[in-house]
């Protein structure tokens, strides 16, 4: 089968489309036939071995593992004798398992993995950026900050993946939500439910006189001395970021500093809970409450151009990998 493969970190030029072996399906797995797949900031990550405590994850001087991907949508085509939830013809989309294996033409899953049947009225490219972008949102938002109607909340990175994901459950939470974005993105964000929105070319949020009980950085471009200064008394800041800051967030507390801080790695949750989570995030885009953004489509041969496009930091919403066979 072809792959998106690599051997080294680096650049986009690392990548390249290999010949691999077609795996096969043990006793408890599903063969799925990969439609669409995405790229995200974690795959241009662990491409580029940086922020190196990424390699914690990916190895420490080169790659574990040789096909990125973290999500996917497809068509069960095998299963193994044992398989009793899915069957050959079933539409899914799933979370690559470890957060790797999506970026070829077929993926072999545990049925207990984190793996949902598609809705009729959902097509491949919506399904394939579920996962990444929507199940970090709201296992930030719920679990991590524990968002309550009437709080307010800075989206940092409100037009990205994550960011689009969250402007659009914070708001369905009943939270005052705030956008951080270019100018260019205003409107969109303004349309995903975001009450205010805020240009970072003119405003420097943490100079403003406004304050959150929840600031959200879902890109990593900022930090916790600098968004504590944002911070209503209490409130939490939160990044998908490996920060440092995160970790001398209780000193800063010692000497009268006010706010708190957490990094969750969310990919990290058992298969159940995901999918649990994927079951709820489904209906809500079926019933038309939770729209996937989606910037453009890419294919699988062109994968570097893909990752250059995502690596620039304008990504609106969520890029597609269509994968054709």
């Amino acid at each position: 089968m072809k792959a998106a493969t690599y051997d080294r970190y680096g650049a986009p030029d690392v990548l390249t489309i290999s010949d691999i072996p077609t795996p096969v399906p043990s006793k408890n797995e599903l063969l799925v036939k990969i439609m669409a797949t995405s790229v995200t900031q974690v795959d241009t990550a662990f491409r580029a071995g940086a922020p190196k405590l990424a390699r914690l994850f990916t190895g420490l001087t080169r790659p574990r593992k040789a096909v990125l991907g973290t999500e996917l949508s497809g068509v069960v085509v095998e299963v193994g004798d044992r398989v009793t939830r899915f069957a050959p013809g079933d539409r899914v989309f799933a979370a690559a398992p470890g957060g790797f294996g999506a970026h070829c033409q077929f993926i072999a899953m545990s049925q207990d993995a984190a793996i949902v049947r598609m809705p009729d009225e959902m097509d491949f490219a919506e399904a394939a950026v579920i996962d990444n972008g929507a199940l970090t949102a709201l296992a930030y938002l719920r679990d991590t900050a524990g968002l309550k109607a009437g709080q307010t909340i800075l989206i940092i990175g409100a037009s990205g993946s994550i960011g689009s994901y969250a402007v659009q459950l914070a708001a369905a939470m009943g939270a005052e939500v705030t956008g951080l974005c270019s100018g260019a993105n205003v409107d969109m964000v303004h349309d995903l439910g975001a009450a205010h929105v805020v240009d970072y070319t003119k405003v420097e949020f943490s100079q403003a006189a406004a304050r959150y009980d929840v600031i959200f950085d879902t890109v990593g471009k900022s930090s916790f001395p600098r968004a504590r200064r944002a911070l209503a008394r209490g409130g939490i800041f939160m990044t998908t970021i490996p920060d440092p800051s995160i970790l001398l967030a209780p000193l800063f507390r010692m000497f009268g500093a006010t706010g708190r801080a957490r990094m969750t790695a969310t990919g990290l949750r058992k298969d159940a809970l995901k999918t649990a989570d994927m079951n709820l995030l489904k209906d809500l885009v079926v019933s038309g409450k939770l729209v996937p953004v989606i910037d453009r489509s890419y294919p699988l041969e062109e994968i570097r151009a893909a990752h250059a496009y995502v690596e620039n930091g304008h990504k609106r919403g969520n890029l597609v990998i269509s994968v054709r066979h």
